[in-house]
């Protein structure tokens, strides 16, 4: 869920100005992802986001480096375009890819910054990714399906 957050208030950010918490809240309310406003402050914590001054002179949210924003929504994009299987064994996490892209979706999870991920190894087709304990593992199964069906 804090991946379709993240992703929903990237979007938001870089259509709109947006210069308060309670707008982003508002905003993922409205498409039924429900926030608080503690919430939302922790993610715009976690996305780095900044306020800038916008063309109209208030101020608005940013991402401290667009560039970043934009690789990650193309590495997000591949990732849900290329994972055919995710699920977990004790305390690792095993994802299935299409041939050649388990890299490049192994990248975007390691950009996307799981919390309980202790590392990741790909290979052609498979992902390996070793968390805390079985319970982690199972709470990252759920966040990358929720990656892949929004």
């Amino acid at each position: 869920m804090k991946i379709t957050r993240h992703i929903k208030i990237m979007e938001l950010i870089n259509s709109k100005d947006v210069d308060t918490q309670e707008e982003i809240a508002d905003y993922l309310n409205e498409i039924g992802v429900h926030v608080t406003q503690a919430t939302v402050s922790r993610d715009i914590r976690a996305l780095n986001l900044i306020k800038v001054i916008g063309n109209s002179g208030n101020y608005k949210y940013a991402t401290s480096s667009p560039k970043d924003t934009f690789l990650l929504n193309k590495l997000v994009n591949i990732f849900e375009k290329t994972v055919l299987h995710v699920e977990n064994v004790n305390n690792f996490v095993i994802i299935k890819t299409i041939s050649g892209s388990a890299p490049i979706a192994a990248e975007a999870i390691d950009l996307l910054g799981f919390e309980g991920i202790k590392g990741t190894i790909a290979g052609n087709n498979e992902i390996f990714i070793i968390t805390k304990d079985t319970e982690k593992a199972e709470i990252v199964v759920h966040q990358l399906k929720d990656l892949l069906n929004p």
